[in-house]
């Protein structure tokens, strides 16, 4: 796999406005001056997570179609396929961690936001029946904006579909873990993304439903600065754990390891 944003040199941090040199990032994709997560592709979250060249990617037929013939449309997603380098906003596939086999599901939000449609659902969907036909536990991270509105009503019925094929899982007793990353919004953060076994959340990342401005705009509240933050949600129990991203591997390996008795056997 070799889908990556295509960057200049040197790009500005979105956090504090600084220029950094394409080096000064590091592998971790860390601002060197503030500190904030540079959001990453589907490709190189799944490098930083599995073991090398253990990650097999699940076919991945469906393509996303304009059914409402949404003005606009066709041409958005062409060219976020172009920018991506991806056919959708997901990535699917199995691979070993630490030795452990699992079946990745790697939302990316550098196409069309990562939002969730047809093709999306369908995908997550085989992802999720695949695992359980495999006897294999299922890593969801997100990275999504929500429904995608192009898709209206299809869109929309997506998120249950998701969640009916998680519901299949458990019944299964397989199980799930979600990693929440920047962003986790919408439609995705309202279904699917907190029905895991184990619920991570990336250090910094941004999780909610609505953003910040629609709620202000639509009731008379200040909220505080933390509001829709990783750390926030810890901390009113909504979460598991907050994990940074140099730690996340080691995490799930330890998650991993404790369900061995569920029958899951590492490879190698």
């Amino acid at each position: 796999m070799s889908h990556y944003p295509k960057k200049g040199v040197w790009t500005t941090c979105p956090a504090c406005g600084r220029h950094v040199h394409t080096g000064q990032w590091g592998p971790w994709q860390q601002c060197p001056y503030c500190q904030h997560w540079q959001r990453l592709t589907a490709t190189q979250r799944i490098q930083q997570l599995v073991d090398p060249d253990s990650f097999q990617a699940l076919p991945t037929p469906e393509r996303p179609k304009n059914q409402l013939g949404f003005p606009g449309y066709t041409k958005r997603l062409a060219q976020a396929a172009t920018t991506s380098g991806l056919t959708e906003a997901v990535v699917t596939g199995t691979a070993t961690i630490a030795t452990w086999p699992v079946m990745l599901i790697v939302m990316d939000s550098h196409f069309m936001m990562g939002t969730l449609n047809t093709a999306v659902t369908r995908r997550m969907i085989t992802a999720l029946d695949q695992a359980q036909a495999q006897r294999l536990p299922v890593i969801l991270v997100t990275a999504s904006g929500g429904a995608r509105m192009q898709e209206g009503l299809y869109a929309l019925v997506g998120m249950n579909l998701v969640l009916a094929a998680v519901a299949r899982l458990a019944t299964a007793q397989l199980p799930l873990i979600t990693v929440l990353t920047d962003p986790t919004m919408g439609g995705v953060s309202a279904s699917f993304a907190f029905k895991g076994d184990m619920v991570l959340a990336e250090a910094g990342a941004k999780i909610g439903f609505a953003g910040p401005r629609v709620i202000q705009q639509t009731m008379p509240v200040t909220l505080p600065p933390d509001f829709q933050t990783a750390a926030s949600l810890y901390q009113q129990g909504a979460v598991d754990a907050v994990v940074a991203r140099p730690a996340l591997r080691d995490k799930l390996t330890t998650i991993l390891a404790a369900y061995q008795c569920s029958g899951v056997t590492p490879r190698g």
